[in-house]
This record gives structure tokens, C-alpha cells and sequence, in this order.
């Protein structure tokens, strides 16, 4: 990969909303998307490459996103990552629980892809 390429990793236990989510990162120029099925597989994958940018589900087995959020952000290596946060869970106190754990925004399924992308590029800082 290029050295300007972004590396996007989305982590979803849904393939379908994995591959949706992808599709609308893929035309952001530069931008790779890479796929992780659960939050164990999350970290697996942030321990072997450079990840830029996170898309993570909260509600998947294994390992839940409220707590692949605090991994990310109690490890040095990883506590830059901006994390966008895309769940199904639209109640104030889980939205409050993964900002005050320090994801950088919370999305709501169904989303807006043009929402989803503009978050994408802000945080990726790419136009």
C-alpha cells in the first residue's frame, strides 16, 4: 500500500453491514477498508498493521465495543485511533457510556452515508 493510504478497519459481527459500511469509505481517496468480525478479531488486527481510523459496532459477541473502545484507549500504540462508534443502541446512556470512554462520534443504525463519510474524512483528515 502507498504511504498515504488510510487504513480503515470495521468491525461488525453483520458481513452485510460490514461490506455497506466499506462501500461508502471506499470512494474517500486513499482509503482502505479491512473487515474484522468481532472485537477479539478487532485487536488481533490492530496488534498487526497501522490502523487510522476505526468503525465499530457495540453489540457483537466475543467482545462488546464499549470494551474495544477502552482497550484502544488504555494502550499507548493504539489511543490515537479515532473510533466512530455505529450501533443499533440509540438510548442517551449508552450514546453518553462510548463518548465518555472516548470514541470520537456516535452513529445510529440505519446511518447516512454521506454522514458517515464526512465523519470518515474529518477524522482522517483527507478531503
Amino acid at each position: 500500500m502507498p504511504s498515504n493510504t488510510r487504513t480503515v478497519l470495521i468491525v461488525d459481527d453483520s458481513a452485510t453491514m460490514r461490506k455497506m459500511v466499506a462501500a461508502t469509505l471506499r470512494p474517500i481517496k486513499n482509503v482502505q477498508p479491512i473487515e474484522a468480525a468481532n472485537g477479539l478479531e478487532a485487536i488481533e488486527r490492530l496488534a498487526l498493521m497501522k490502523v487510522d481510523l476505526l468503525v465499530l459496532d457495540l453489540n457483537m459477541p466475543e467482545m462488546h465495543g464499549l470494551e474495544v473502545v477502552a482497550f484502544v484507549r488504555q494502550h499507548q500504540a493504539f489511543r490515537e485511533i479515532p473510533i466512530i462508534v455505529l450501533t443499533t443502541r440509540s438510548d442517551e446512556a449508552s450514546t453518553q457510556a462510548v463518548l465518555a470512554a472516548g470514541a470520537s462520534v456516535y452513529l445510529n443504525k440505519p446511518f447516512d452515508p454521506a454522514t458517515l463519510a464526512q465523519h470518515a474524512r474529518r477524522l482522517l483528515n483527507v478531503p
